[in-house]
């Protein structure tokens, strides 16, 4: 392992966002690769008994849960910018987070983490009222860490908020020389070889500058990927660890 290089990573996907009889996805072949899970909040995907399945699920597999919280657009899935008023969407998201919330403790577990979905993610480093709507809350529900683009303003915005958080890289996704993403408009925004995707993963790991990768869990061969990013990171000496959890 070359000197600098943690020896623990998180390893996070988006979960639980099939929708009655519309599946997206494969959560059971992918949840135990994880230690975190970024389930749906029924906003821009999930319906409650997924949900509530899902954190089953993942208190079955040993797996962190997390909300993920978006925009009120079940028909874009939460990929479409919503000028959404401050107050309304500080209620949006404080909704999400109690509701499942309620659904992972009858599971057997908690909610420990939130992270905006989609539209909503990039707009909190990019819409200081929006992202000031969603850190408060995370505040009113009674303070979670949040996770975030590393290097992003809303993770700025959240630890002057006295709030944890952690930095996330994503595996899956391919980066603009700025460090933001390429468009999933834009060709090749999407890496879905998971050699392709494993080798991303170690080299985000290695840099020390994100404490969280992300998949995605409804691209095309997720499962394998994840497995190939395990055994990839596990090659580097790197071990998948929920952040918090040592």
């Amino acid at each position: 392992m070359p000197p600098g290089c943690p020896s623990t990573i998180d390893l996070n996907a988006d979960v639980g966002e099939s929708f009655g009889r519309w599946p997206l996805g494969d959560d059971r072949a992918l949840m135990p690769h994880l230690s975190s899970a970024n389930v749906a909040c029924g906003f821009h995907a999930g319906d409650p008994l997924t949900l509530r399945r899902t954190c089953a699920l993942a208190v079955e597999q040993g797996v962190a849960i997390g909300a993920q919280v978006g925009y009120r657009d079940l028909a874009g899935f939460g990929r479409r910018f919503i000028d959404v008023a401050p107050e309304d969407l500080e209620a949006d998201v404080l909704y999400q987070l109690s509701a499942l919330a309620g659904l992972a403790a009858a599971a057997g577990g908690r909610v420990t983490y939130l992270k905006p979905h989609g539209a909503l993610y990039h707009a909190v480093s990019k819409h200081p009222e929006q992202a000031d709507a969603v850190i408060a809350a995370v505040v009113a529900f009674g303070g979670l860490p949040v996770l975030g683009l590393a290097g992003s303003a809303f993770l700025d915005r959240a630890t002057a908020a006295g709030l944890l958080v952690v930095a996330e890289g994503f595996a899956d996704r391919a980066y603009l020389p700025s460090g933001g993403l390429v468009p999933r408009s834009e060709p090749g925004a999407l890496l879905v070889d998971p050699a392709a995707v494993a080798a991303q993963a170690v080299r985000l790991a290695s840099s020390g500058e994100v404490h969280s990768l992300c998949l995605h869990g409804d691209s095309p061969g997720a499962a394998a990927s994840a497995a190939a990013v395990r055994a990839a990171l596990s090659d580097a000496g790197i071990a998948v660890e929920a952040f918090g959890s040592s």
